[in-house]
């Protein structure tokens, strides 16, 4: 499953972690942290957020370009930047990991905000993850169509298969070690015929590539 998570959900920056596992849902970075009132403030936001979040306050003496670039890193789902001008206007900064949308919100509506956010976070990954899925899963009807497939279509291949493990090793040694993944419990049906052999099939299997 970290697998999973790491290759479905990751960018060239890091870890993009779910709201729903990640260790830490919402990063509180005070910005100016050594002007007069913000580390209290970002305190007291902590404080009053880990109730009902997993919430991690960055008190530390990096810099908040170092920070952001930590907090990214982990694929923490949401960053809460405030800083002077912030508490000024009774507001706060959150970022989210998926797509770095910049979101300015009242420190009245905070837990509002940050559920509205960390909602639209998972269900951006997931929007993302299934098109992904859908765009990389092809279909192959004959033997040639699967070689084809397999040597210049990255990704899945949905196919019958008579049930021999000889044609299941044959094609993992012909395509360099695309072979079965599952057996969906809805399985479809695409033909009548392996797409080995020719013989009539039993399953409609999808095939992959192990990394």
């Amino acid at each position: 499953m970290i697998g999973a998570i790491i290759m479905t959900h990751g960018d060239d920056n890091g870890l993009v972690l779910p709201p729903k596992v990640a260790p830490i849902q919402v990063a509180i970075l005070p910005i100016a942290m050594h002007k007069e009132g913000v580390l209290d403030k970002a305190t007291e936001v902590r404080d009053r957020l880990k109730k009902n979040y997993r919430v991690k306050l960055d008190d530390s003496d990096n810099s908040p370009g170092w920070k952001f670039s930590e907090y990214e890193m982990k694929g923490v789902p949401l960053r809460l930047e405030i800083g002077p001008k912030d508490i000024e206007n009774n507001q706060c900064v959150l970022v989210r990991r998926d797509n770095r949308e910049k979101l300015f919100v009242s420190l009245d509506n905070l837990e509002a905000e940050i559920d509205k956010a960390l909602q639209a976070v998972h269900n951006g990954l997931l929007e993302r993850a299934q098109a992904n899925l859908v765009a990389k899963t092809h279909v192959a009807h004959d033997y040639d169509e699967f070689i084809d497939t397999a040597t210049n279509k990255p990704g899945f291949i949905k196919a019958m298969w008579c049930g021999d493990v000889a044609c299941e090793e044959k094609l993992k040694d012909v395509t360099g070690g695309v072979k079965s993944r599952c057996i969906p419990f809805d399985e479809e049906v695409i033909n009548n015929k392996c797409v080995c052999c020719g013989k009539e099939s039993k399953h409609m299997v999808v095939w992959g590539k192990q990394y």
